[in-house]
């Protein structure tokens, strides 16, 4: 049973984040009071996934209430569209980011917030509860998930959605360890995840976390795995999905269900309502953060490349809806067509 939390607040007005970047190997907190410094933590990858980069967002605002020195409401509420551009830019992919920071500007604009203590107050409560929805969320997205996963369950999962990602129990990882806690003896294939290794280094550090048997393949192997030792689904995250169940996720995720489709493995996107984007008709609308070559070229400071060699690293692919089984979210399992049951749900 996991013992660690990815994001915290603290009473003396601090935020803490598991820096994640050196994990395995270190487990080392960082706290802010700065909220210019909490979005280079998002840009820099302290923290990353699109629950916990929404999580993050909102206590940077927090942080940006709490220390401004503006002597009334109108100079604070000017200082919180200041927070709010700075933290926006932060990534462009992950749509929670832009949903929490929505929702802190549409409380700030309550013009019943008459004081500065009370815009303050009122910054933290929301951040707080935007914490408690994902914390919620994923909850529901485990017992949901647990009809779709047999007994003796061989999963492949991609990337890492566990609690460091999305602030408490994960989504598409807590679907493994849902079925887990519920006895059902399952064995997950983790993606390592090129090139940062998320699956290698953050999954199955979460699964140890957790008790749950793995076993780290290439990326690659995905098919071979499928083909030779038999898979029973595949759970994927989401950064963000378009109307018609084009979902945005790291990059690889794309591949994998093209393998899935070829295997006749059930391939699951997981991920809380939040994480849907209606205003986008369809994935090519998404923004593909396109993330610095050294992430390819080097691995920390050994270079893995010829040097100067040029590298295209886009951070996340779209898989298009056709070849997602279902949509699985806090408030139930969505299955195709999509266009229809999202704007249903």
């Amino acid at each position: 049973m996991k013992t660690y939390h990815a994001i915290a607040w603290l009473a003396e007005g601090k935020l803490r984040l598991i820096d994640q970047r050196r994990l395995p190997q270190e487990l080392v907190y960082c706290d802010y009071t700065d909220y210019d410094k909490v979005a280079v933590a998002i840009r820099e990858m302290v923290v990353r996934g699109a629950p916990a980069i929404g999580i993050t967002a909102g206590y940077g605002m927090a942080l940006a209430a709490l220390y401004s020195s503006a002597p009334d409401t109108d100079a604070l509420r000017t200082e919180l569209r200041s927070a709010d551009a700075v933290l926006r830019a932060a990534r462009p992919t992950a749509v929670n980011l832009f949903w929490a920071l929505d929702r802190i500007q549409r409380r700030v604009a309550d013009p019943a917030l008459d004081s500065v203590a009370a815009i303050r107050e009122a910054v933290l409560s929301e951040a707080h509860a935007i914490y408690a929805f994902e914390e919620a969320s994923n909850f529901r997205i485990g017992q949901n998930a647990l009809p779709l996963v047999p007994d003796r369950a061989r999963i492949i999962h991609h990337c890492n959605t566990g609690p460091l990602a999305t602030g408490e129990y994960g989504t598409a990882l807590r679907v493994i360890t849902a079925a887990h806690e519920a006895g059902k003896d399952v064995f997950a294939y983790v993606d390592e995840t090129r090139p940062r290794l998320q699956g290698a280094r953050l999954t199955a550090w979460e699964l140890e976390q957790w008790g749950v048997p793995y076993s780290i393949i290439v990326d690659g192997a995905a098919a071979h795995i499928m083909r030779t030792v038999g898979i029973d689904l595949c759970v994927v995250g989401c950064d963000r999905i378009a109307a018609n169940g084009d979902t945005a996720n790291k990059i690889g995720t794309y591949s994998l269900a093209l393998a899935a489709k070829a295997h006749n493995v059930p391939f699951y996107v997981v991920g809380p309502t939040s994480t849907i984007d209606m205003a986008l008709a369809t994935g090519d609308e998404i923004t593909i953060e396109q993330r610095p070559a050294e992430e390819i070229t080097r691995f920390e400071t050994c270079q893995i490349a010829p040097a100067g060699a040029p590298a295209t690293n886009p951070a996340f692919d779209i898989t298009p809806a056709a070849y997602i089984t279902a949509i699985i979210t806090e408030r139930g399992v969505v299955y195709p067509p999509f266009t229809e049951n999202l704007a249903r749900l």
